[in-house]
């Protein structure tokens, strides 16, 4: 059976990753009523929450389970047993056929790879990029400060030599003295 297909029926009931009797009956081709006999006649493997426990009608009803999708009728007459993942292997030891067998390993497979999602996230994309993109933005405001220092010391210099050939400028008018004409003088 394809994972997804499995992680998609672990449901979280009490804080617990479970699965419930229904699917698990349907996974291993046995009716609900047959695989919760097998569970009361070998009920000592099952004794605490950490293995089974009984789903009650205020869990069922507030849970993201849509039993009446699945065309169970409006009243269930006996409340689903929900399995933990050492239930959901302990179940292997009370239906011993190669089905269940197979089954079984697919089902340690999702909750083995649940933990590992839930021990290591995936990495989001989105997030990822907003901090890509405010170390670009950073990078950028740093270029462009020093740029605008560069800027502003150019425009000081330019000045300063505005300055300075306003002055000689000045001079020059002052000095009413021609100068010498630079270059050739063409002679006739």
């Amino acid at each position: 059976m394809e994972l997804a297909i499995i992680q998609s029926k672990i449901y979280e009931i009490r804080g617990v990753k479970v699965m419930l009797d229904f699917d698990l009956a349907e996974m291993y081709g046995v009716e609900t009523r047959v695989l919760k006999q097998s569970v009361r006649r070998n009920i000592k493997r099952f004794e605490g929450d950490d293995f089974m426990f009984e789903v009650t009608r205020e869990e069922l009803s507030r849970s993201q389970i849509v039993i009446l999708n699945k065309g169970r009728g409006y009243n269930i007459k006996y409340m689903p047993f929900a399995f933990t993942e050492l239930g959901v292997a302990m179940l292997s030891s009370v239906l011993n056929s190669d089905t269940a067998i197979e089954i079984n390993k697919g089902i340690m497979r999702a909750f083995v790879a649940i933990r590992h999602l839930i021990h290591n996230p995936q990495v989001d994309e989105v997030k990822e990029l907003q901090k890509e993109v405010r170390k670009f933005k950073e990078y950028i405001e740093e270029v462009f400060t020093d740029y605008n220092d560069i800027n502003e010391d150019t425009r000081m210099q330019l000045e300063l030599i505005n300055e300075s050939l306003a002055e000689l400028q000045a001079q020059k008018k002052l000095s009413g003295k021609p100068r010498n004409p630079i270059g050739y003088v063409k002679t006739k």
